[in-house]
């Protein structure tokens, strides 16, 4: 069996006591053997440059390795020779495996240098620390890091960027935010490009555009010159978030100021970020752009384009943009393809998504759990629960298991449909499998619930919540709120609004609506305009949503005294009517109950053309 001589011997090594000392730090160190990550950010960690490599084993030797057992055989080769190699030897087999992202075999490795005398060093210290933050143990690093000061080994950039990295990754943003001010204010080294880059990545993960912008200065401020990374962190995340202004701001002040060079990279960011907002034109000029920066267009430009088209409903461009990508050699993968699936469904064609699926195999790629995500939703929306079902079961029948979204999309739409039964015997299977229900989940089941009448046993499965997180999510309490106006029990309703402040949660926009549209069902117009009124006053002012909402219980109550001072208030805040409420505004008109040239000055686009037509009746 392979590994087997090097397990035996690690069994029988004995930990000196200079290493019982080194790792006493954190005694599960030794022992904790966490799943493999996938990492959100590598760093070079360097090797000693001016060291003579041994004969026996020249560098090359260790860049070749890409199998796991072919490493710990020379490590049991190198282990045994007399005298030890030197440490680099030993740091470019730690950084050979750490490559193949066997990040627990390579502690394991650095532990039985430990146990043989090898004098690690600064760089043997920078990978063990870079894999126990691969691992999401960074509080291992950290038990590390002290290791370094008590071994008089000097951490550098390299050192504080991996654990700052590993922070991030376990979402400990303020613990980062924390040790990034430690290295400034005590001077315990300087930041390099990487380490502000590093925590701009994770200001950026967590919205914080200002914070990382203001980082960014400050890297110029102390003479550290920011490069093409962190310009690109921040622009996708501006992008990401629709302030494609802003976005392209810094991408100047980045080109014209700094004299830094885009790459694909930030091409695809802004290409996103231009789709994201339907600026089609600005798209084109952009993709010309790259043309005349001779920057080619990658797998993701294109995935980017072809996603962005099918969720416009635009699938004859998404398809002319696959063709354009397979003439210029770029292969469509499964992420193609998955939104191609996708943008079909979402226009109901489920014949030529269905087409597209099946044509995966042929053209070597095998659907993931997510491609038939995609399929299975595009059923279910659509009512087509007997082939979402048949679908589902074929996950299984191609050895793969369902995921908690796969179990969540199929519950949903046997509600949909009414099958309120077969939604919890699939609640109860998905369960049985080792899948664990998450808030969506949930969400999903007091909605089904109570769109299918099912109030009573609604509130059951919410009490059985009990203290859970979801005791305190908004979503739920808004959802129960709405079924139970629905099913005309509105006193429950209005006690579970109002033991909101009880609870310390704050009603949103939407609850509020729900809660609005219940009062108006029950034609208790004032408590619902005295509500309505408190929005503001809360610090929730009332949505588009909310407006139509009270203003459909007043035309429908016929209580068209503060119609107009509501239209007036839309009007002013660039609200608009829907369908709906429209159509009840005209009647009313026809009917004469609202004089419409009380409202003829308006600019609502959406009716003021029907004004001034002869469908309405004088």
């Amino acid at each position: 069996m392979p590994m087997t001589h090097f397990r035996q011997r690690w069994r029988r090594g004995i930990i000196t006591s200079a290493l019982h000392d080194f790792l006493k730090f954190n005694g599960d160190f030794v022992s904790k053997s966490l799943p493999l990550t996938n990492p959100l950010s590598s760093f070079r960690l360097g090797l000693h440059s001016n060291s003579s490599l041994n004969d026996h084993h020249p560098s090359s030797k260790f860049q070749k390795l890409t199998n796991l057992d072919d490493a710990l055989k020379l490590f049991d080769e190198m282990t045994e020779r007399t005298p030890l190699p030197s440490v680099v030897n030993f740091n470019q087999l730690l950084n050979a495996v750490t490559k193949m992202k066997h990040f627990s075999w390579c502690l394991d490795l650095f532990k039985q240098m430990c146990v043989i005398g090898v004098p690690v060093d600064q760089y043997s210290m920078n990978i063990a620390i870079r894999c126990c933050c691969k691992l999401y143990r960074t509080n291992d690093g950290f038990a590390l890091l002290g290791c370094c000061f008590r071994r008089a080994v000097v951490p550098d950039a390299c050192t504080f960027s991996t654990l700052l990295d590993g922070l991030v990754l376990e979402d400990r943003i303020v613990e980062a935010e924390r040790l990034f001010k430690k290295l400034i204010k005590h001077k315990l080294c300087e930041p390099d490009v990487i380490t502000y880059s590093t925590m701009i990545k994770g200001l950026c993960k967590f919205g914080n555009n200002v914070m990382a912008i203001g980082l960014l200065r400050l890297m110029d401020e102390r003479g550290c010159k920011p490069n093409v990374v962190a310009y690109n962190t921040i622009i996708d995340s501006l992008c990401k978030d629709k302030m494609i202004d802003d976005a392209f701001k810094l991408f100047k002040e980045m080109v014209f100021d700094k004299g830094i060079l885009p790459d694909v990279i930030t091409y695809n960011s802004l290409i996103y970020g231009l789709c994201l907002s339907g600026h089609w034109d600005e798209v084109s000029k952009m993709l010309k752009e790259m043309e005349d920066e001779r920057i080619s267009p990658t797998v993701q430009t294109f995935n980017i384009l072809v996603d962005a088209f099918c969720k416009e409903g635009k699938l004859d461009e998404a398809e002319a943009a696959i063709s354009i990508m397979v003439e210029r050699g770029k292969v469509p993968n499964m992420v193609t393809y998955s939104s191609l699936i996708d943008g079909y469904c979402l226009r109901g064609e489920m014949v030529k998504a269905r087409t597209h699926f099946n044509s995966l195999m042929s053209k070597g790629l095998v659907p993931d759990v997510i491609t038939y995500n995609s399929l299975l939703d595009g059923y279910c929306k659509h009512l087509k629960i007997d082939e979402a079902l048949h679908l589902f079961l074929d996950i299984r029948r191609k050895g793969m298991k369902p995921n908690i979204v796969n179990y969540n999309t199929m519950i949903q739409g046997l509600f949909r449909v009414g099958r309120c039964g077969d939604a919890r015997k699939l609640f109860d299977e998905m369960r049985a499998q080792g899948q664990t229900p998450n808030e969506c989940t949930y969400r999903i089941i007091l909605e089904g619930l109570c769109n299918n009448q099912q109030i009573e046993e609604a509130l059951s499965v919410f009490n059985l919540l009990g203290d859970s997180k979801l005791n305190s999510d908004i979503i739920v309490y808004t959802i129960l709120i709405n079924g139970l106006c629905k099913c005309g029990n509105l006193d429950t309703a209005r006690d579970l609004f109002h033991n909101l402040t009880v609870k310390d949660l704050q009603p949103d926009a939407q609850t509020y609506s729900v809660m609005i549209s219940g009062l108006c069902g029950e034609g208790l117009l004032k408590e619902a305009k005295n509500l309505f009124l408190k929005m503001d006053e809360s610090g929730c002012p009332p949505d588009n949503v909310t407006y139509c909402v009270l203003l459909q219980g007043y035309l429908k109550n016929q209580h068209c005294d503060d119609v107009e001072m509501l239209l007036q208030e839309m009007d002013g805040r660039s609200y608009s009517l829907d369908a709906s409420t429209l159509s009840l505004l005209i009647d009313q008109i026809a009917a004469g109950t609202i004089d419409r040239r009380e409202i003829h000055e308006l600019e609502f686009h959406s009716f003021k053309h029907i004004l001034d037509s002869n469908s309405v009746v004088d």
